[in-house]
């Protein structure tokens, strides 16, 4: 079978050591995204199996009507609203769920958080041009940090924090408020109280239809003066266009950003880069090697098992028996 992996941008995928699962198998690796669905079928022509980096693919009706030989798309993490599962199945298209980890995002979110707060790119910058201290960040310590989403990488941020000293205080769903409850934490009383309370508030939601949105400009607007909002989940649980609105109006304010509505940014003049207050990652989150190994093993395990005739984590089984 021919087997196709999408997106990997950094040359990845062919140094790890779990890309040994696909020996003796027809392997095409693509270092680049194409968004036009003509143009990626054409590239796609004849794959039997696709591997789906994350969500960096976009998995339409459209697109699997133009892929005939499709049979599995093995995904590397967790299915989300990336792939549409019931488009696969109405093509008879099985779909093998893979692993997450917590571990690289918390680690990420917390490096933002650090150097958000600590002000270390712009004082980079600034003896790179030749200056000495310009600026004057503050610490952590002390600090009041609201965490939106109280799941496994949430968890790990409220660890973080107690480590450095921080108050935590949790927002979102009753359960995650209880449980944060039962870890020795605070939870806000409402919404607003998050929003006026903490000094850095980080997001860790799952992106549906239900969060798309979720925070608007007027929940930004009651943030302090020099608060900073950390985003590693997904752009779009911000309303569109509030949190850039937000920061060009208050350059007190800080943000660290991961994720973005259009990824890949080649645009150097993209206008986020533009901002003195803003830090900027290209979606580095989950990108990091211990997780690849990790996400890729299993999804390459989910492979060779299809091919093999012993399918396993399969999101859609109906399709197996059409």
């Amino acid at each position: 079978m021919k087997i196709t992996i999408l997106d990997d941008y950094q040359h990845a995928v062919k140094r790890l050591n779990c890309i040994k699962l696909l020996e003796n198998q027809q392997v095409d690796i693509v270092n680049y995204t194409i968004k036009n669905d003509i143009d990626l079928a054409g590239k796609l022509a004849g794959t039997n199996i696709l591997v789906l980096i994350r969500e960096r693919t976009i998995i339409s009706e459209s697109l699997l009507k133009l892929l005939p030989d499709l049979k599995l798309i093995s995904q590397t993490g967790k299915i989300s609203n990336h792939l549409d599962l019931a488009a696969c199945t109405k093509y008879k298209i099985a779909v093998a769920e893979g692993v997450g980890s917590p571990i690289a995002p918390a680690e990420l979110t917390w490096a933002l958080i650090m150097n958000t707060i600590r002000k270390i790119p712009q004082a980079i910058d600034g003896m790179k041009n030749g200056n000495w201290q310009i600026n004057i960040g503050s610490t952590v310590h002390g600090k009041t940090i609201g965490i939106w989403g109280y799941g496994k990488i949430g968890q790990l941020i409220a660890q973080y924090a107690r480590v450095f000293g921080a108050r935590v205080l949790v927002w979102g769903s009753q359960v995650s408020r209880d449980k944060a409850i039962s870890d020795g934490f605070e939870q806000a009383e409402t919404k607003e109280t998050f929003f006026k309370s903490a000094d850095i508030i980080t997001l860790h939601l799952r992106l549906n239809q239900n969060t798309f949105g979720l925070v608007r400009l007027e929940d930004l607007l009651m943030m302090k003066s020099n608060a900073v909002l950390i985003n590693t989940a997904r752009a779009e649980l911000i309303e569109k266009g509030a949190l850039l609105t937000f920061l060009k109006a208050h350059p007190s304010n800080f943000a660290g950003i991961d994720v973005f509505e259009n990824e890949p940014i080649y645009d150097r003049y993209f206008e986020y880069l533009g901002l003195s207050n803003v830090i900027c990652t290209p979606h580095l989150g989950y990108v990091e090697e211990n997780g690849y190994e990790l996400y890729f093993k299993k999804a390459f395990e989910n492979v060779m098992n299809f091919i093999k005739g012993n399918p396993t984590n399969i999101a859609n089984p109906e399709v197996l028996n059409l």
